[in-house]
C-alpha cells in the first residue's frame, strides 16, 4: 500500500500554480517528498494531485494507512491541555523543524526565501509554525504532586498551551520552577518590568523614552555569485537613527524567541507565507507594510519594546555580537511564565473571583472579536478583488458602449441637424467611464488594502489571545491545587504562600495585558478607520468631479 499522510491542518493551494488546497484531518497519498524547499507532492481521494508543505501533515503507520482519524485540535482556552503535564513539538518536516546544533551563520540557519506575503483574507496558516497543534509525550500522566514533593522530581515542565519552536533548547517553556518558588536568577534592575494602578484597573509602566521604528527600502540582494537572492529591508530606530538590514528570516526568528518567552503577551503577527511570487513589487509592499505594523506594535508595547532580543535585533550590525547575541537568546532560561520573576507588581492581593471574572470577559470578547476581524480582513481582500476586476471591468464597458454610440452617430454628421459637439461629448463619457474603470483598479492600495493590513495585525494578536489565557488558568488550576494539598497537609503554608503570592503576579501580568490591548485598539482603530473613510470620500469625490466635467460638455 502507498505512504499515506494526514493532513494536519487546513492549507489552500493558489490558484493557477501546482498547489493543492488540503484539508485537516484528510488523507492524501503521497506520491514525492523530493520537491525540496519543505513541500511534498500527492494525491486526494477525488484523485486530484498538488503541492502542499510537508509541514502541514504527518505520515500514517501501515497500521494507520485506512480510515482517516481526526487531527488533533488546536488548543483552546476552554481545553486546555493539562496543565502541568509534559508535551512535545510535532516535528513535521525536517526541513523545517531545525536544531540550534545548526551554524550560526546568517544566511545558513533556515530559508524561508521561497516565500512571499499572502495578504489579507489568506488562509488562516499564519505561519507554519504559530498555532500549530501540540502531541502530549504517549503515556504521559499528570504525577501526582505529593510524590514531586517527596522524591524532588518533576514530571511537568508546562502550563497550558507552548507554542511549536524550530529551535530545540527552549522546546518546554516552564511554569512550575516560577510558581514554587525555585526558579533561582538575578534579574538586573534594567530589565525588571513594572506594573501600577491606574483608576480600578492595572497597567504596564509607560515606556520612559518612546521611540519608533521604520522599515524601507526593500531591496533584491544576493549572495554565492547571485545563486541565491533574497529581499533585505532596512529598519531605522529613532533613538540611534542607525540602519539595520534584516531579511524576513531574521523576523522569522525573532518571533519565534518572543513566542517562546512571552507567555502571557500576544506577539504580533508577521506577514503570511506563500511560495510564488516572492519578488513581486506590489507583494513586497505589502509585506513592508505588513512589518511595519509589526514593528510598531512593538515599539509602543511597554514589555515587548525593551525586551533584549528585540533590541538586539533591532540595533546590532556586527555579524560576531549578533551570532552571540543570537545564541544567548536561544539560551534563554527566563521563558513562558519564568518570565514572571522579572515583573515588579503591587503589594496588594488580588481577589480571585474578580480576576475570573475580568479573565471570562475577556475569553467572550477574544471569540466575538476573531471572528469579527476574520470578517474584516476577507472583506477587504473581497473589496479588493472586486475593484480591481468586475468594478473596473462594468466602468469600462459602460464606456465602452458609450464611445460605441459616439462612433455610430459620427457615421451621421452630412445631416442638416448637426450632432458633432453631441458625438463629442457622447464620445468623451465614454472616456470618462473608462478612466473611472482605472481608478477603480487602483484605488484599493489606497483603502482596502491599508485596511486589510491593519486588521491581519488584530487577526494575529486575537488570535494568540487564547494561548494567553489558558496559561493564565493553568497557573491558577495549579494555586488551586496547592489550596487542596495544604488544606490536606500535605504542603507547607509557607509554601503556598509563595505560590499565591506569584500566582497573583501572573494575574496582575494579564490584566495589564488587556489593559495594554484596549488602550492601544481604542486610538489605532479610530485611527484606522478615519484614515479608511477620508481616502473612501477623496475616491468617490473624484468619480463625482469625473462625471460633472463630462456633464459640462453637453452645455457648451
Amino acid at each position: 500500500m502507498a505512504n499515506q499522510v494526514q493532513a494536519l491542518y487546513d492549507f489552500t493551494g493558489e490558484p493557477g500554480t501546482t498547489e493543492m488546497t488540503i484539508t485537516c484531518g484528510e488523507i492524501l497519498t503521497l506520491m514525492n517528498t523530493d520537491i525540496g524547499e519543505g513541500w511534498w507532492e500527492g494525491k486526494n481521494s477525488k484523485g486530484q494531485t498538488g503541492l502542499f508543505p510537508a509541514a502541514y501533515v504527518q505520515k500514517l503507520s501501515p497500521e494507520e494507512n485506512t480510515p482517516a482519524k481526526m487531527a488533533p485540535p488546536a488548543p483552546r482556552y476552554d481545553q486546555a491541555a493539562d496543565d502541568w503535564s509534559d508535551q512535545q513539538y510535532n516535528a513535521g518536516d525536517s526541513n523545517y523543524h531545525k536544531s540550534t546544533s545548526h551554524d550560526d551563520g546568517w544566511e545558513d540557519d533556515w530559508d524561508e526565501d521561497t516565500y512571499s506575503e499572502i495578504g489579507p483574507g489568506a488562509p488562516n496558516t499564519k505561519s507554519m509554525n504559530q498555532q500549530a497543534p501540540l502531541t502530549p509525550l504517549p503515556g504521559m500522566p499528570i504525577a501526582d504532586y505529593n510524590s514531586q514533593i517527596d522524591d524532588g522530581t518533576s514530571n511537568f515542565s508546562s502550563v497550558g498551551t507552548v507554542r511549536k519552536s524550530k529551535f530545540a533548547p527552549s522546546s518546554k517553556v516552564s511554569g512550575e520552577s516560577y510558581l514554587l518558588g525555585t526558579l533561582n536568577v538575578e534579574v538586573p534592575e534594567s530589565d525588571k518590568v513594572y506594573i501600577v494602578q491606574e483608576g480600578d484597573g492595572y497597567i504596564w509602566a509607560a515606556i520612559p523614552q518612546p521611540y519608533n521604528v521604520t522599515v524601507a527600502s526593500p531591496k533584491k540582494e544576493s549572495k554565492f555569485k547571485g545563486i541565491k537572492s533574497f529581499i533585505a529591508y532596512q529598519l531605522t530606530p529613532s533613538f540611534n537613527n542607525i540602519q539595520v538590514s534584516r531579511r524576513y528570516k531574521h523576523f522569522d526568528w525573532l518571533h519565534e524567541r518572543l513566542q517562546e518567552k512571552f507567555t502571557l503577551v500576544p506577539i504580533p503577527p508577521l506577514p503570511d507565507k506563500q511560495i510564488a511570487g516572492r519578488y513581486d513589487e506590489q507583494l513586497i509592499e505589502r509585506r513592508r507594510v505588513q512589518l511595519q505594523e509589526f514593528v510598531d506594535w512593538m515599539s509602543k508595547h511597554p514589555v515587548l519594546s525593551k525586551c533584549e532580543v528585540w533590541q538586539h535585533f533591532l540595533t546590532c550590525t556586527d555579524e560576531k555580537r549578533w551570532k552571540a547575541g543570537k545564541r544567548q537568546a536561544e539560551r534563554d532560561n527566563l521563558l513562558g511564565l519564568n518570565y514572571c520573576i522579572s515583573l515588579v507588581v503591587p503589594e496588594k492581593a488580588l481577589l480571585q473571583t474578580q480576576v475570573d471574572h475580568i479573565t471570562e470577559q475577556c475569553h467572550t470578547f477574544v471569540n466575538s472579536m476573531d471572528s469579527s476581524v476574520k470578517s474584516v480582513t476577507n472583506m477587504c481582500l473581497a473589496q479588493t478583488k472586486r475593484f480591481q476586476a468586475p468594478y473596473k471591468t462594468d466602468c469600462q464597458k459602460v464606456g465602452e458602449a458609450f464611445y460605441n454610440l459616439g462612433n455610430a452617430l459620427s457615421l451621421d454628421e452630412g445631416t442638416v441637424i448637426s450632432t458633432s459637439k453631441l458625438t463629442s461629448a457622447i464620445k468623451l463619457t465614454g472616456g470618462a467611464y473608462i478612466e473611472i474603470g482605472r481608478m477603480y483598479e487602483e484605488q484599493p492600495k489606497y483603502d482596502w488594502e491599508p485596511l486589510g493590513d491593519k486588521f491581519h495585525l488584530y487577526k494575529g494578536i486575537v488570535g494568540s489571545f487564547p494561548d494567553v489565557l489558558a496559561n493564565h488558568k493553568a497557573a491558577v488550576q495549579k494555586k488551586r491545587e496547592c489550596e487542596r494539598l495544604t488544606a490536606e497537609h500535605k504542603m507547607e503554608v509557607a509554601q503556598l504562600n509563595e505560590v499565591l503570592r506569584r500566582t497573583d503576579v501572573i494575574s496582575y501580568a494579564l490584566l495589564a495585558e488587556i489593559n495594554h490591548f484596549k488602550q492601544e485598539r481604542t486610538v489605532d482603530l479610530k485611527a484606522t478607520m478615519q484614515k479608511f473613510l477620508r481616502q473612501q470620500i477623496t475616491f468617490y469625490k473624484k468619480i463625482v468631479d469625473k462625471l460633472e466635467m463630462t456633464l459640462q460638455q453637453y452645455d457648451e
